[in-house]
Protein backbone atom coordinates (compact mmCIF):
# COMPACT_ATOMS: atom_id res chain seq x y z
CA UNK A 1 0.00 0.00 0.00
CA UNK A 2 0.99 3.20 -1.10
CA UNK A 3 0.62 6.87 -0.47
CA UNK A 4 -1.77 7.43 -3.07
CA UNK A 5 -4.38 5.59 -2.10
CA UNK A 6 -4.64 7.93 1.18
CA UNK A 7 -4.43 10.52 -0.84
CA UNK A 8 -7.63 9.38 -3.25
CA UNK A 9 -9.18 9.04 0.31
CA UNK A 10 -8.62 12.39 1.11
CA UNK A 11 -9.52 13.50 -1.95
CA UNK A 12 -12.88 10.90 -1.41
CA UNK A 13 -13.38 12.50 1.95
CA UNK A 14 -13.53 16.25 0.47
CA UNK A 15 -16.44 15.21 -1.85
CA UNK A 16 -13.82 16.06 -4.99
CA UNK A 17 -16.00 14.92 -7.88
CA UNK A 18 -12.82 14.61 -9.94
CA UNK A 19 -11.25 11.93 -8.11
CA UNK A 20 -15.04 9.96 -8.23
CA UNK A 21 -14.81 9.83 -11.97
CA UNK A 22 -10.70 9.05 -11.66
CA UNK A 23 -12.05 5.75 -9.66
CA UNK A 24 -15.00 5.13 -11.62
CA UNK A 25 -12.69 5.10 -14.88
CA UNK A 26 -9.60 3.19 -13.66
CA UNK A 27 -10.38 -0.50 -13.35
CA UNK A 28 -7.07 -1.43 -11.67
CA UNK A 29 -8.35 0.86 -8.67
CA UNK A 30 -10.98 -2.27 -7.63
CA UNK A 31 -8.72 -3.98 -5.31
CA UNK A 32 -7.87 -0.38 -3.97
CA UNK A 33 -11.24 0.51 -2.82
CA UNK A 34 -11.90 -2.90 -0.79
CA UNK A 35 -8.86 -1.50 1.53
CA UNK A 36 -10.89 1.60 1.71
CA UNK A 37 -13.93 -0.37 2.61
CA UNK A 38 -11.77 -2.89 4.96
CA UNK A 39 -9.93 0.52 6.69
CA UNK A 40 -12.89 2.08 6.86
CA UNK A 41 -14.33 -1.02 9.10
CA UNK A 42 -11.57 -1.43 11.04
CA UNK A 43 -11.41 1.86 12.26
CA UNK A 44 -15.21 1.72 12.93
CA UNK A 45 -14.03 -1.81 15.10
CA UNK A 46 -11.04 -0.61 16.65
CA UNK A 47 -13.13 2.73 17.67
CA UNK A 48 -15.92 0.45 19.19
CA UNK A 49 -12.88 -0.73 21.50
CA UNK A 50 -15.23 -3.44 23.59
CA UNK A 51 -14.89 -5.21 19.99
CA UNK A 52 -12.95 -8.23 20.40
CA UNK A 53 -10.82 -9.71 17.00
CA UNK A 54 -13.49 -12.13 16.34
CA UNK A 55 -16.15 -9.69 16.26
CA UNK A 56 -13.58 -6.82 14.71
CA UNK A 57 -13.27 -9.69 11.64
CA UNK A 58 -16.85 -11.02 11.40
CA UNK A 59 -17.48 -7.09 10.87
CA UNK A 60 -15.08 -6.53 8.37
CA UNK A 61 -15.94 -9.08 5.83
CA UNK A 62 -20.09 -8.48 6.64
CA UNK A 63 -18.76 -4.80 5.69
CA UNK A 64 -17.12 -6.36 2.72
CA UNK A 65 -20.13 -8.50 1.63
CA UNK A 66 -22.47 -5.52 2.33
CA UNK A 67 -20.47 -3.50 -0.23
CA UNK A 68 -20.54 -5.89 -2.55
CA UNK A 69 -24.06 -6.50 -2.75
CA UNK A 70 -25.05 -2.49 -2.07
CA UNK A 71 -23.07 -1.56 -4.95
CA UNK A 72 -24.82 -4.58 -7.12
CA UNK A 73 -28.01 -3.47 -5.62
CA UNK A 74 -27.33 0.04 -6.76
CA UNK A 75 -25.88 -0.67 -10.37
CA UNK A 76 -29.65 -2.23 -11.18
CA UNK A 77 -31.15 0.31 -9.83
CA UNK A 78 -29.56 2.91 -11.51
CA UNK A 79 -28.94 1.29 -14.66
CA UNK A 80 -32.15 -0.75 -14.88
CA UNK A 81 -35.07 1.00 -13.13
CA UNK A 82 -33.53 5.04 -13.16
CA UNK A 83 -31.41 5.44 -15.96
CA UNK A 84 -30.86 8.88 -17.36
CA UNK A 85 -30.58 8.41 -20.90
CA UNK A 86 -26.48 9.03 -21.07
CA UNK A 87 -26.33 6.29 -17.97
CA UNK A 88 -23.95 3.56 -19.17
CA UNK A 89 -22.03 1.84 -16.25
CA UNK A 90 -21.43 -1.46 -15.06
CA UNK A 91 -20.98 -3.41 -11.86
CA UNK A 92 -17.40 -2.68 -11.03
CA UNK A 93 -17.24 1.44 -12.10
CA UNK A 94 -20.16 1.36 -8.95
CA UNK A 95 -17.86 -1.40 -6.90
CA UNK A 96 -14.88 1.59 -7.09
CA UNK A 97 -16.63 4.45 -6.46
CA UNK A 98 -19.02 3.28 -3.51
CA UNK A 99 -15.99 1.74 -1.75
CA UNK A 100 -14.36 5.33 -1.83
CA UNK A 101 -17.43 6.76 -0.50
CA UNK A 102 -16.15 4.71 2.70
CA UNK A 103 -13.15 7.01 3.00
CA UNK A 104 -14.85 9.25 5.28
CA UNK A 105 -15.30 5.71 7.81
CA UNK A 106 -12.08 6.08 8.82
CA UNK A 107 -13.01 8.95 11.87
CA UNK A 108 -14.55 6.51 13.38
CA UNK A 109 -11.44 5.44 14.84
CA UNK A 110 -11.60 8.90 16.97
CA UNK A 111 -13.37 6.90 18.97
CA UNK A 112 -10.57 5.71 20.96
CA UNK A 113 -9.81 8.46 22.20
CA UNK A 114 -13.26 11.33 22.21
CA UNK A 115 -15.99 10.57 24.81
CA UNK A 116 -18.54 11.19 21.62
CA UNK A 117 -19.15 7.78 20.45
CA UNK A 118 -22.25 8.66 19.17
CA UNK A 119 -21.73 12.31 17.69
CA UNK A 120 -18.61 10.83 15.72
CA UNK A 121 -20.98 7.99 13.97
CA UNK A 122 -23.49 9.92 13.12
CA UNK A 123 -20.84 12.79 11.79
CA UNK A 124 -19.28 9.47 10.10
CA UNK A 125 -22.19 7.97 8.30
CA UNK A 126 -23.72 11.76 6.89
CA UNK A 127 -20.51 11.85 5.62
CA UNK A 128 -19.97 9.09 3.87
CA UNK A 129 -23.73 9.24 2.81
CA UNK A 130 -22.70 12.17 1.28
CA UNK A 131 -19.94 11.01 -0.68
CA UNK A 132 -22.03 8.08 -2.19
CA UNK A 133 -24.67 10.32 -3.29
CA UNK A 134 -21.58 11.70 -5.17
CA UNK A 135 -20.16 8.50 -6.04
CA UNK A 136 -23.63 7.10 -7.42
CA UNK A 137 -24.41 10.19 -9.65
CA UNK A 138 -20.31 9.91 -10.94
CA UNK A 139 -20.45 6.42 -11.47
CA UNK A 140 -24.28 6.40 -13.36
CA UNK A 141 -23.32 9.60 -15.72
CA UNK A 142 -26.13 11.43 -14.15
CA UNK A 143 -26.94 15.15 -14.26
CA UNK A 144 -29.47 15.30 -11.68
CA UNK A 145 -28.24 14.96 -7.52
CA UNK A 146 -32.17 14.28 -7.00
CA UNK A 147 -31.63 10.62 -8.71
CA UNK A 148 -28.39 9.96 -7.02
CA UNK A 149 -30.41 10.56 -3.62
CA UNK A 150 -33.56 8.81 -4.88
CA UNK A 151 -31.21 5.44 -6.11
CA UNK A 152 -29.11 5.53 -3.10
CA UNK A 153 -32.56 5.71 -0.76
CA UNK A 154 -34.37 3.12 -3.25
CA UNK A 155 -30.89 0.93 -2.72
CA UNK A 156 -31.06 0.99 0.98
CA UNK A 157 -35.06 -0.08 1.42
CA UNK A 158 -34.26 -2.75 -0.99
CA UNK A 159 -31.07 -3.99 1.08
CA UNK A 160 -33.04 -3.74 4.41
CA UNK A 161 -35.82 -6.01 3.26
CA UNK A 162 -33.01 -8.40 1.64
CA UNK A 163 -31.31 -8.54 4.69
CA UNK A 164 -34.43 -8.54 7.14
CA UNK A 165 -35.57 -11.92 5.10
CA UNK A 166 -31.87 -13.43 5.46
CA UNK A 167 -32.10 -12.79 9.23
CA UNK A 168 -35.48 -14.08 9.47
CA UNK A 169 -34.81 -17.22 7.53
CA UNK A 170 -31.49 -17.38 9.71
CA UNK A 171 -32.96 -17.61 13.08
CA UNK A 172 -35.77 -20.01 11.51
CA UNK A 173 -32.61 -22.38 10.30
CA UNK A 174 -31.05 -21.76 14.09
CA UNK A 175 -34.61 -23.09 15.65
CA UNK A 176 -34.82 -26.14 13.38
CA UNK A 177 -31.79 -27.17 13.94
CA UNK A 178 -31.32 -26.10 17.58
CA UNK A 179 -34.26 -28.59 18.00
CA UNK A 180 -33.41 -31.04 16.04
CA UNK A 181 -30.16 -31.36 18.22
Amino acid sequence: MNFTIFNRMFRASKLDVELYEEVEADKSLLTEAMVVVILSSLASGIGSWAMGFGELFTTTIGELISWYVWAFIVYLIGTKLLPEPQTVADHGELLRTIGYSSAPGVIRILKLILPFDRAIDFLAISWMLAAMIIAVRQALDYESTMRSVGVCILGLLVKIIALTFILLALGFLYNVIGKAV
